[in-house]
């Protein structure tokens, strides 16, 4: 994956664009309410699949509590399933191995420009979701995203290792090459930004990966799934499945056929990921801990 330099660097970025995207008002766009949910099952291998168990789980509306949809509820097996179409998409000699760095670029260019049609669409879904205003989600979150994995899509080819200077007669170099299989887990404050966040690394490196969503904020996540199907990624090289934290999310940390674990979340929860990662010594990632508390007091205008 890339240094945390390239992750401030990318941050910036992605703020300076979405400062612009911010000065357009939200009410130039006409506000879907209640947007359709169209994808509620487990994107493994390319194809939209139910759970192994058949098991699934509500999702529900945080202004009103109300039940919004019912999606597949990922287990064990289900992980299993995912971990293998992701280790096939890594094989040597696969489609995903072989393809010229600048054609990863591509693909992110690609789902860049789709989340960009979509726009106004996956804000209302991230809205209807997750219950933050429209006019962030709009205005700042989905123009992150776009400006997130154009930033990523110009690295793959710029990726390079060195010429070492060493004594006597021999010919030393370096030679960056993908992890593997990057399994990574991501909270429901931020769902389209930090999954963009997550994947646009994965495929530049090209590594392969196993998502994991918030069980309260799936939506826009399995949406983006159809999305990455429609811009052409090979099967098996990004794979998103909902579930809950301890066996869903723990069965990719434990999973021996995981390379590397990324995670934000709490504090609590990542002290038992680097645990349960150094007892297969697996490298980690780990965004933790949350410092933004607010309090909504009983004047507050809630319609500002």
């Amino acid at each position: 994956m890339l240094s945390k330099l390239v992750c401030k660097q990318v941050l910036n970025h992605g703020l300076r664009l979405t400062s612009r995207a911010a000065s357009a008002p939200a009410q130039q766009v006409v506000i879907n309410r209640k947007p359709e949910v169209k994808y509620q099952k487990l994107f493994i291998n390319n194809e939209f699949v139910d759970s192994l168990s058949g098991a699934s789980f509500d999702v529900i509306n945080p202004a009103t509590g109300g039940v919004i949809a019912q999606v597949a509820d990922g287990s064990a097996k289900d992980v299993d399933r995912a971990v293998k179409a992701a280790n096939n998409a890594f094989r040597l000699g696969s489609e995903w191995r072989r393809m010229d760095p600048a054609d990863r670029g591509a693909l992110l260019y690609k789902l860049a420009d789709l989340i960009e049609r979509d726009r106004a669409y996956i804000a209302a879904l991230e809205t209807y979701n997750n219950g933050k205003p429209f006019k962030d989600a709009y205005n700042i979150d989905i123009p992150h995203c776009i400006a997130v994995l154009r930033y990523y899509a110009g690295w793959p080819d710029k990726i390079n290792g060195r010429v070492l200077p060493v004594g006597g007669d021999f010919f030393s170099y370096t030679r960056r090459e993908p992890v593997g299989v990057v399994g990574q887990i991501i909270p429901w404050n931020f769902p389209m930004i930090l999954l963009c966040w997550k994947i646009g690394p994965a495929v530049v490196t090209g590594c392969t990966t196993v998502v994991k969503l918030d069980e309260h904020t799936p939506l826009t996540g399995l949406y983006t799934a159809k999305l990455i199907q429609e811009a052409g990624f090979p099967p098996g090289v990004v794979n998103i499945i909902a579930g809950d934290g301890p066996n869903c999310g723990g069965s990719i940390v434990k999973h021996p056929d995981v390379h590397k674990i990324a995670f934000t979340g709490s504090t609590h929860v990542g002290k038992i990921i680097g645990a349960e990662a150094a007892k297969l010594v697996k490298r980690t990632t780990l965004e933790l801990g949350g410092k933004s508390p607010n309090i909504v007091f009983a004047d507050c205008d809630r319609m500002y």
